[in-house]
Parts: structure tokens; C-alpha cells; sequence
């Protein structure tokens, strides 16, 4: 198995991408912490690679994200698989018969009270899993898209294959400062924030600021501790510079990936195909 197959359709998910972001790690290191989980691709990458591995690549994995719903959905995983695995099966043959009513239902359902296993269908069934609440209210307003969502047999044995990955961590609802503030010498932490030049739809970004999280960064590697950091960094087949720029002397390299189209373009475009929109991120390294 190369990648690790979706758990949720997310906005930014770094699946096709987990394996370059794993190979610039140590080859060993004390514990993982992600402090920006979003769909969890990089640490599913991670923690499939230590298992295939004589000797484990890191002692223990920490993420968090500021979302307990989203939190919610991977204890679910880790302590009662077949729990998401019924809902799933049971909510979405009801979506395949009708798609605009079942995801409105869902959608006013999640919005009246944040459960975790509707939050999880609507990260299947949304566009682009581009999962967006308005800043006045907190309301997840992204509309339904137009792809077939997965089946429920692939779905239950997507958490399977989870829940096995998965079964040693450890999954909090808390800031990025709290979590980082955990990491020690010799740790690894792997963010991978909002982007600053077009995510301000996007969950947690209306209150995310990039000078806390550099001065965290800096603090985590004065005391040893080795930090990775995706971020926006050119789009339009690399002819615009959408990065930010970095205090001086913070990471010794950078690395630029190719993400692909901009879903948030296509969002903000009704759908069209957009051309010259391939956009890069940066991978920074403090080491």
C-alpha cells in the first residue's frame, strides 16, 4: 500500500504529498505531535511507514486540532469503529436517493448540534470537503458537490484500516500553542495551518494568526525540538508569490511541493476548470 486511502474529504488534505513530507523527517525521533490534524493524512502516512519498519520510526503520536467534533470523529475510530461504520451506511443510502434533501438534513442537523458522525458525512458528501462556517455565526454553509459520495463497504474498510493506524494515539481538542507547547527536545511537529492568502472561509482560520504560530516554531526549536511547516507558497504555475515571509533565521530549508488545482478556486469559481491555478506550498524545516 503506497498512500493511505481518505478517512474524510478534506480541503487540503496532504494525502498525495505525505510521503515527500515524511522522507525530509528524522529517520527516528522521540514523539509526532500535529497540531493542525484537519484529515490526519501525514500522521496515517507516518504511522503506516513505522508499522511496516523493523525498528519504530517515533515513540508516540500526539494530534489536536481547535475542533472537538473533528476530534470526536477519530476517538470514534480508535474506540468504537462500528459506531461510525453503521451511521455511515445507514445516513448514506438515504443520500443516494436524495442527494439535496439528505444533505440539507445532515447539514441543518450538524449546524443545530455539531455531531461528530454528521460532521463526518458532510466531509464526504460536501464540495471538495472544503468544510467552511460563516464568521458571524459559526454556520457550515458549504454547499452539497457533485460527486458520488464513497460506498459504505469502502467506507467501513477505510475505518478499519484506520482504526488499526490509529489505535496508540492520542487525539485532543485543543490550540496549536497548547499542543506545541508539549513538544520536547527531540520531537518532530508537522503544522499544516490555514493558508494565509485564500483560507479565511476555511474552519479555525478567521482566528488564526501566523506571527503566534512563528514565535511558537521559534520557542519549539530553541529547546530542540525539529518543526515542519506547510504554507501557501506560489499559484498560477508558480508566476505568482502567494507565500509569507518567515522571521529571519527561523528554518534552515524550504522546500516547494506541488498541490495541484486550487479548490478553493473552483469553489469560488461555480466549479469551472481553472487554468494555470497549480499552486505550490512550502515545506519549511527548522533543522
Amino acid at each position: 500500500m503506497s498512500k493511505i486511502p481518505a478517512l474524510l474529504k478534506w480541503i487540503g488534505n496532504k494525502q498525495r504529498f505525505a510521503e515527500t513530507i515524511i522522507s525530509y523527517m528524522p529517520e527516528q525521533f522521540n514523539n509526532y505531535y500535529e497540531p493542525f490534524l484537519g484529515s490526519g493524512a501525514v500522521m496515517a502516512q507516518l504511522l503506516y511507514r513505522s508499522s511496516t519498519t523493523n525498528t519504530p520510526i517515533f515513540a508516540h503520536s500526539y494530534a489536536s486540532d481547535i475542533l472537538p467534533f473533528l476530534i470526536d470523529i477519530f476517538n470514534i475510530v480508535k474506540y468504537d469503529p462500528q459506531q461510525i461504520k453503521n451511521y455511515y451506511s445507514k445516513e448514506i443510502e438515504d443520500y443516494y436517493k436524495d442527494p439535496d434533501g439528505k444533505y440539507n438534513e445532515i447539514k441543518d442537523r450538524f449546524n443545530s448540534n455539531h455531531n461528530a458522525l454528521d460532521f463526518c458525512l458532510l466531509s464526504r458528501t460536501c464540495y471538495s470537503g472544503i468544510i467552511r462556517f460563516r464568521k458571524a455565526d459559526g454556520y457550515m454553509s458549504t454547499p452539497k458537490g457533485p460527486h458520488n459520495p464513497i460506498k459504505p463497504e469502502t467506507f467501513s474498510k477505510r475505518v478499519d484500516l484506520w482504526h488499526d493506524l490509529i489505535k496508540d494515539s492520542t487525539f485532543l481538542t485543543m490550540s496549536f500553542e497548547e499542543c506545541m507547547d508539549n513538544a520536547q527536545p527531540g520531537d518532530v511537529v508537522y503544522c499544516d495551518p490555514p493558508y494565509t492568502h485564500s483560507q479565511s472561509i476555511i474552519y479555525g482560520a478567521q482566528t488564526f494568526n501566523i506571527e503566534t504560530l512563528f514565535n511558537k516554531i521559534a520557542e519549539c526549536k530553541a529547546r530542540g525540538v525539529y518543526v515542519m511547516l506547510s504554507i501557501n507558497g506560489t499559484r498560477e504555475s508558480n508566476r505568482k508569490d502567494i507565500s509569507v515571509t518567515p522571521p529571519v533565521g527561523l528554518f534552515e530549508r524550504e522546500i516547494f511541493v506541488n498541490c495541484g488545482t486550487s479548490m478553493i478556486d473552483r469553489l469560488q469559481n461555480a466549479g469551472q476548470t481553472m487554468q494555470n491555478e497549480v499552486v505550490h506550498d512550502k515545506l519549511l524545516l527548522t533543522w
